[in-house]
């Protein structure tokens, strides 16, 4: 019988958690033994005796700790710390989101141990790996949460008001990026009332911006920024000029601009220099979704909320902590979808030949499997 190990997230501000009650109470149901850190749920409203009544057995955290070393599978949110990682077995099973070049202690550590690492931000974009795509699931909470954080810092309300005191009009509110957070931000803001336009490099981004009801923002060129994935490729500098000047005019008239452009691997791209925040009508918001990837905005600070030129500039990280009920719901569902196939028998069986786990899997039996990792290592070591 496997074990598995659902441990109360350490980096700070961290408030999900990667199992929920129900996902316990079907990995129990498939034969596994699981033990759940006490307090592992409490930030997103799931409380110790919801897990035990799930099946799962809720360790005080000093046993926790210790659970560790003797676990099969550890599911986890965020990347693990060198030290927890240093304490898992060999031949044992992590999966967690891992950006590995941003961690790359720690793969160090789970390469020396031997673990099998499966990064959930390395699950190959393909349509069976939909259900277990975390990074759009959170991606989704995110662009939601932007729109509310930013319309409560807006001076002004959101729909078209007609009153006996006169017409309120709409919010104008501007998107850069419509990938997943992008159109759900877009999405969000037309259900608050507001007029809504978007940009993005991916030409392909335009018909589904347009089903939502928002304005597209037509930029030369944009037709070829798109790779065989469907993700957003480097930008030239014509090509971003271009669409800086025509972005801008729309800008200059905002109420609230979320930007959430982000290249996998790479710093953001910086779309909102100063001269375009202090172009913006007093009161306006920016909310940067790319604020912990260096962000889109040259203003933002990370962790911060800033005012400057009369703007507020909007620099929470970590938008899915702040949903953490159904952020963890989510999260612990494409879990579950992803190890499910391979549970039989109370015992967890990857097939590395498998689609799936080939692409997700970062280290195993003491090598990096994923290339970009393996040249950041390398060079770190030059």
């Amino acid at each position: 019988m496997s074990t598995v190990l659902v441990p109360k997230e350490s980096l700070p501000g961290e408030t999900r958690v990667a199992a929920t009650p129900d996902t316990v109470k079907r990995y129990v149901q498939a034969g596994l033994q699981v033990s759940v850190e006490a307090g592992a749920g409490a930030e997103a409203g799931f409380p110790d005796d919801a897990f035990a009544q799930a099946g799962g057995k809720v360790l005080p955290t000093a046993e926790a700790q210790q659970a560790w070393s003797t676990a099969d599978l550890v599911v986890k949110v965020q990347p693990p710390s060198p030290d927890e990682a240093g304490r898992l077995k060999e031949d044992a099973v992590l999966v967690s989101v891992m950006t590995p070049v941003l961690n790359l202690p720690a793969v160090q550590a789970l390469q020396a141990g031997g673990v099998t690492t499966l990064a959930l931000d390395l699950v190959p974009r393909i349509s069976r790996a939909q259900s277990m795509d975390v990074l759009s699931s959170q991606a989704t909470v995110a662009g939601y949460k932007a729109v509310l954080l930013g319309a409560s810092h807006m001076p002004k309300l959101c729909p078209l008001l007609m009153t006996a005191a006169g017409t309120v009009p709409p919010a104008k509110v501007v998107v850069f990026g419509a990938g997943v957070a992008g159109l759900m931000a877009i999405a969000t803001a037309k259900r608050l009332g507001c007029v809504v336009e978007a940009t993005d490099v991916r030409l392909a981004a335009r018909e589904q911006v347009l089903s939502l009801g928002a304005r597209f923002i037509d930029v030369e060129g944009m037709e070829d920024l798109e790779d065989e994935h469907g993700y957003a490729k480097p930008a030239t500098p014509e090509f971003l000029e271009r669409q800086r000047k025509e972005v801008a005019k729309r800008v200059a008239e905002a109420d609230l601009v979320i930007t959430t452009a982000l290249i996998p691997g790479r710093k953001a791209p910086m779309l909102v220099p100063e001269d375009m925040v202090a172009s913006m009508p007093p009161g306006g918001v920016i909310v940067d979704m790319a604020v912990e990837s260096g962000g889109n905005c040259a203003l933002s600070k990370p962790g911060e909320i800033v005012k400057t030129h009369d703007v507020t500039i909007v620099g929470v990280k970590n938008l899915p902590a702040t949903v953490p009920h159904h952020a963890s719901e989510l999260f612990a569902k494409n879990v579950l979808a992803l190890l499910k196939p391979f549970l039989k028998e109370g015992e967890l069986t990857l097939d590395p030949e498998d689609e799936v786990i080939a692409g997700a899997t970062l280290t195993r039996a003491g090598e990096v499997c994923h290339e970009m990792t393996k040249n950041a290592l390398a060079e770190g070591k030059a």
